[in-house]
């Protein structure tokens, strides 16, 4: 397994070791014994699994109650996908890392708790999967607002997005630390 360090130090890029040859390829996506010495020592509870035309923009979803940590990576397609610190006192507190992940590289990013997560889809479709570390509380999800100036995410628009309701309606950065009190 290589890790590629980012700007925040507790979040990381996964790059599992694939076995191919001409039938395919096989790699291990989650192993609890070689991931806990890479640091992530969390329990997963629950898999989720999205599909997204082109242009779909999902986040920047965290929840201010049950945090949920979240390992992230397609399975089919392509993504820009974000993490904006969230957490109270972190030297890092309102920075945001974006990656590109897809099918092709089977790169996974690790996300800890205390963060806000999103993606937009680049390929003409997407499925992406993610692990989390705790289960889906809907009266604790809260939703920062994608294009907060504050915060400047970098998104590589392709148009203009494709936004949920709730994405489009969300809060802004000094909202969202606040409701996480």
């Amino acid at each position: 397994m290589n890790i590629i360090r980012t700007e925040i130090p507790d979040v990381f890029i996964l790059e599992p070791r694939a076995f191919t040859d001409d039938r395919g390829f096989f790699f291990e996506a989650y192993n609890q014994r070689s991931f806990g010495p890479l640091g992530i020592r969390e329990c997963f509870v629950q898999d989720n699994q999205s599909h997204s035309k082109k242009g779909v923009l999902r986040g920047l979803h965290f929840q201010a109650a049950q945090p949920q940590g979240k390992l992230v990576r397609a399975v089919n397609g392509e993504i820009f996908d974000v993490a904006v610190d969230l957490r109270s006192g972190s030297p890092t507190l309102g920075k945001w890392v974006g990656v590109r992940l897809s099918a092709a590289s089977r790169q996974m990013i690790w996300i800890p708790q205390g963060f806000a997560h999103g993606f937009y889809t680049l390929s003409e479709s997407a499925d992406v999967q993610y692990k989390v570390t705790d289960f889906y509380a809907p009266q604790h999800e809260r939703t920062l607002l994608w294009n907060d100036p504050e915060i400047a995410v970098a998104w590589p628009l392709q148009g203009d997005p494709i936004l949920s309701e709730k994405d489009r309606a969300g809060m802004s950065f000094q909202e969202a630390c606040g409701s996480r009190r």
